[in-house]
């Protein structure tokens, strides 16, 4: 029997309204991707799924300022997210997004199984209305005052201050997005989701199993159906969206809170289906073995361990005739907090953003990858500095990992051409080989328990402990007098090289990739990701896919032979010149 397990790395749907930024990073992509690649590197079955919101409303309001279509707009911008992220290394097994044949059929499906179970019901409706624009207001239709924590630009859904739900009635100040003006209310008639019948079961999740899961993550969730659950719209009058499946019901589509979620599940469907084996993703979502982890910022935590569960618990089963079989809820929600911009807030009004493609035009895809995993905010909010970026890539990055892997290989491959055949090792020799093979476990564990940062931490360390036997053994003089001595402390150097490679290569896949290279190896530690056109029902789009064909990588020491051929290396870093700082300040309109 297989000892693999199904991982399923679920990642927030981003607005396909605009550029993804280095806050989008930090929240959720960068720690799934590093997840996704541990466990490929231990030998698990890795499902990696999101795709490009297309029916949310930031997308429609940003349509009616260009005067565009909303398909123009998330068309543009879903083109955008597939560099972005192929660029910057997230390795998705498929990117799609929403507005497919496919997930229209999935959401509604779900939206049918609900009501099928008894967890649906209609019901009247007050709802803002523009007579300005002549037309009903979803929520992210409309902003003003958050009734809870006093924040003046809360959303008609929730407040990104404070993270409550919020029903836009109750916002203070009332103002229209599209045009400014106060609306009134009107009423009109939705489909709800049942979540007063449902809480018992959602809570029965929440206080079941959790012992992993952050405490910020699992108080907020614990009190706020603790408050009390009450039914929630899941259809809006609007045009754009997946129509609600039933006669009588033109003009109203699901509402995107509630078929967003649903995508996670459509697009596992979709994979399975491009791989020409409909049924395997069944392995990662009705197998209770399987570990399915939903990344996201904190911004959507309600909706990720509250409302999904709800919704999955609600339906059962879908595609499934076994009466038996449930699906599986989130094993875990790793939400991280925010990070801000030199102690401020992201504001794309402002200017005040920083778009990954943009900076992948100036800096290495590992540079970016290093610094916000370093900074990333796991447990409370971080901040992004350029003056702590170039420090940190300079000092830390450069200065002792880059170097420690140039010096080694390139004074080996000069002088030995090869890995060396040592001698009698040495305490310090095995000492430094011990923490190499140790740091496997201690490294995999804080990886495993999605604490990046500490692990992180711990890789670097073992190449400072790598830097600290140079100095003790000194291979460079010790080939001026002892040859043999030199050669035994270079191969033990590329052990511990050969080990950080793998230790990195979650965090650092290019550099890692390339140092795989340099150390004489002729496969890949990963696969690769690949931007496809395809075909379905008649509908041609591009999407992200990764092909782990190529890939040999495994999480273990792994003993570098003796009499290898090295390749010629070039520096795996770029040291940043410290002018840096201030032509990034200058771009951001920041003060310098």
């Amino acid at each position: 029997m297989s000892d693999k397990k199904k991982v399923l790395v679920s990642i927030a749907w981003p607005y396909a309204n605009g550029d993804m930024h280095i806050g989008h990073l930090a929240g959720a992509y960068l720690p799934a991707d590093i997840f996704a690649r541990y466990h490929r590197l231990v030998g698990n079955d890795v499902l990696v799924v999101s795709g490009s919101d297309s029916h949310g409303t930031p997308i429609t309001v940003r349509a009616d300022q260009e005067g565009v279509s909303p398909r123009e707009i998330f068309e543009r911008y879903h083109q955008r997210f597939l560099v972005t992220q192929r660029d910057i290394g997230i390795s998705y097994n498929l990117f799609t997004h929403t507005d497919t044949p496919n997930h229209h059929r999935v959401s509604q499906d779900m939206f049918l199984g609900l009501l099928r179970n008894g967890y649906l019901y209609k019901d009247k409706q007050q709802q803002y209305y523009s007579e300005v624009s002549q037309q009903f207001l979803p929520d992210r239709y409309v902003e003003g005052t958050c009734p809870h924590c006093g924040y003046p630009e809360a959303r008609g859904d929730q407040c990104d201050n404070c993270g409550r739900l919020l029903d836009a009635l109750e916002l203070k100040d009332p103002r229209s997005k599209i045009d400014g003006t106060t609306p009134v209310i009107r009423e009109t008639e939705h489909f709800f989701i049942d979540l007063e019948k449902l809480e018992p079961y959602v809570l029965e999740y929440l206080q079941t199993g959790k012992e992993d899961w952050r405490p910020n993550v699992l108080k907020f969730s614990l009190n706020y159906v603790k408050g009390g659950l009450k039914g929630r719209p899941i259809t809006r009058d609007i045009e754009w969206g997946i129509p609600v499946p039933l006669e009588g019901y033109a003009g109203k589509c699901l509402y995107v809170w509630f078929e967003a979620v649903i995508g996670y599940l459509s697009a596992s469907i979709e994979w399975s289906k491009l791989t020409g084996d409909p049924e395997a993703w069944k392995a990662w979502w009705y197998n209770p073995e399987a570990l399915p982890v939903y990344f996201i910022g904190k911004d959507n935590i309600p909706f990720h361990t509250i409302i999904w569960p709800a919704e999955l618990i609600g339906v059962g089963r879908l595609y499934e005739d076994d009466p038996a079989k449930r699906f599986n809820l989130p094993y875990d929600v790793p939400a991280n907090e925010f990070m801000n911009l030199s102690g401020a807030q992201f504001s794309k009004s402002r200017g005040r953003m920083i778009a990954i493609l943009d900076l992948l035009e100036r800096y290495d895809a590992d540079a970016i990858r290093y610094y916000v995993t370093i900074v990333m905010p796991e447990t409370s909010d971080s901040d992004f500095y350029w003056d702590d970026f170039v420090q940190r890539n300079n000092g830390e990055l450069v200065g002792v990992w880059g170097n420690l892997a140039h010096r080694v290989l390139s004074f080996t491959y000069k002088h030995f051409g090869a890995v060396p055949e040592p001698g009698e090792l040495a305490d310090v020799d095995r000492d430094l080989l011990a923490k190499a093979k140790a740091a496997f476990e201690t490294v995999g564990a804080h990886l495993a328990g999605r604490r990046f940062r500490a692990a992180m931490a711990e890789a670097m360390n073992l190449a400072r402990e790598a830097n600290r036997y140079l100095e003790v053994k000194s291979p460079w003089a010790q080939l001026k007098t002892d040859r043999a001595a030199s050669a035994t402390s270079l191969y033990v150097a590329l052990q511990a090289i050969n080990a950080l490679k793998v230790l990195f290569a979650p965090f650092l896949p290019f550099s890692a990739e390339k140092l795989h290279k340099a150390l004489g190896y002729e496969d890949q530690l990963f696969g690769n990701q690949y931007i496809d056109e395809v075909e379905a029902e008649g509908q041609r789009y591009p999407v992200l896919r990764y092909d782990e064909g190529p890939a040999r990588g495994v999480w273990a020491f792994e003993t570098l032979p003796a009499g290898r051929p090295l390749s010629q290396p070039s520096p795996l870093f770029k040291k940043l010149d410290d002018s840096v700082i201030e032509e990034e300040l200058a771009r951001l309109g920041f003060q310098v």
